[in-house]
């Protein structure tokens, strides 16, 4: 491969992940970004098994442990705001629901970034085209003049642009796309008392209807990390009107109980809000001529499963040492990235019991049972259940690949 220049679409965890190795194996990487600057806060996301292991390698976990989010564990609470189940960090070895390691997903990619000192990174612009030939691809952009390069890694998320360019050219952005049978949105609500009255605990709340609240801490003073979700078919929806989409909740809501009056009062004004549906992608290949797909862009597990951040961590790692190895020959590097990914891919793509069911219960039985068998979690049988689930985000053995000295 002559043109060492690789573009990567996506900004997130994984884009940078990637970048951060590429650079340490001599490529030069460019990461293209549709947001017009990085995205701040968020929220909390897990850092666990071969995730962790990641890091480590990178020499990132010192500074990452410094920005964690303190949290004691996820609480089940009723109308009333009364705990009636607990699941407290330890009780998996700090790889439960709430893992050891929380850190928001903003301070996680702002470390990155700081990783790859040096990469180029160009805000507010996006792929249109991709132009592929023998040598490279030429690669079209919304906001900025065409540029040749010697590979293209899709790592843009959930809808990813480069998956519909290179994957279903004519198919529809969703043409790989699983859905789950559900949507959630998540913001930041800023109210030091509702803050303090979490007491550390990431707190979930179910009503019938399959109705979802949740409130965790956030990292600074004041801060509360919120979501909603709810179970539902598909909606004709638009992905970018989010006054749509918080009217929508606010509808879906609107007595729901607990606290969540005063999620939708922080929503309303909340300057982080996302919305998104619950679903996977699943391709037959990650990729396609000097096109390749990484992290959610490639094998999305939906946030049900906790490890859409251990798959964008260890892909980026094992795509560029691949590379690498393959001395450039991206047609083996690609194999050998596949062959690695997914059957750790197939694992963790596989949902907790009952699904967005067991997240969303639609009846007031069922919500008791779902609190029930919390209580439960950390007793036969079904302590051996749930530490197999958590397990999986370890269940990959990374090589080791030779990194050249580092120049200043």
């Amino acid at each position: 491969m002559e043109n060492t220049d690789i573009l990567i679409s996506g900004a997130g965890i994984a884009g940078p992940a990637l970048a951060y190795w590429l650079r340490r194996h001599g490529f030069r990487p460019v990461v293209v970004e549709r947001a017009p600057a990085p995205r701040p806060g968020g929220q909390a996301v897990d850092l666990r098994g071969a995730g962790r292991t990641v890091i480590e390698r990178m020499g990132l976990m010192e500074r990452t442990r410094a920005l964690c989010v303190e949290q004691r564990g996820i609480a089940l609470v009723d109308r009333r705001g009364r705990h009636t189940a607990r699941m407290p960090v330890e009780l998996f070895g700090g790889e439960g629901i709430v893992s050891e390691i929380e850190i928001l997903r903003g301070d996680l990619a702002d470390l990155l970034r700081e990783a790859t000192d040096g990469v180029e990174y160009r805000y507010g612009d996006s792929v249109t085209a991709l132009a592929e030939d023998a040598d490279g691809v030429t690669v079209h952009f919304e906001n900025s003049p065409a540029r040749r390069f010697g590979l293209v890694i899709g790592a843009d998320g959930l809808h990813s642009v480069v998956r519909r360019l290179a994957f279903a050219p004519g198919g529809g952005p969703e043409a790989h796309y699983r859905p789950l049978g559900g949507y959630h949105a998540w913001f930041t609500v800023h109210d030091p008392a509702f803050a303090r009255e979490l007491d550390s605990w990431f707190l979930m709340y179910n009503a019938p209807g399959g109705l979802v609240a949740s409130a965790r801490p956030g990292r600074l003073p004041g801060e509360v990390k919120a979501s909603l979700g709810f179970r539902s078919d598909p909606l004709t929806l638009d992905r970018r009107d989010s006054a749509a989409q918080r009217r929508l909740l606010a509808e879906r809501f609107a007595g729901a109980g607990w606290e969540v009056d005063r999620l939708l009062a922080g929503m309303a004004g909340a300057d982080d809000f996302a919305f998104d549906s619950f679903g996977q992608i699943h391709l037959d290949r990650y990729s396609r001529g000097r096109v390749a797909l990484l992290g959610d862009a490639g094998y999305s597990p939906s946030p049900l499963t906790g490890l859409g951040t251990s798959l964008a961590l260890v892909g980026g790692y094992l795509l560029a040492g691949e590379l690498a190895a393959a001395a450039g020959d991206f047609r083996t590097a690609y194999a050998r990235y596949e062959e690695l990914m997914r059957p750790y891919v197939a694992r963790a793509q596989e949902l907790p019991p009952g699904g967005v069911q067991g997240y969303a219960p639609d009846s007031a039985l069922m919500i008791r049972l779902r609190a029930a068998s919390m209580r439960w979690m950390g007793r036969w049988p079904l302590r051996p259940i749930l530490a197999a689930q958590f397990a999986k985000a370890g269940d990959i053995v990374l090589p080791d690949y030779p990194l050249p000295a580092r120049t200043t």
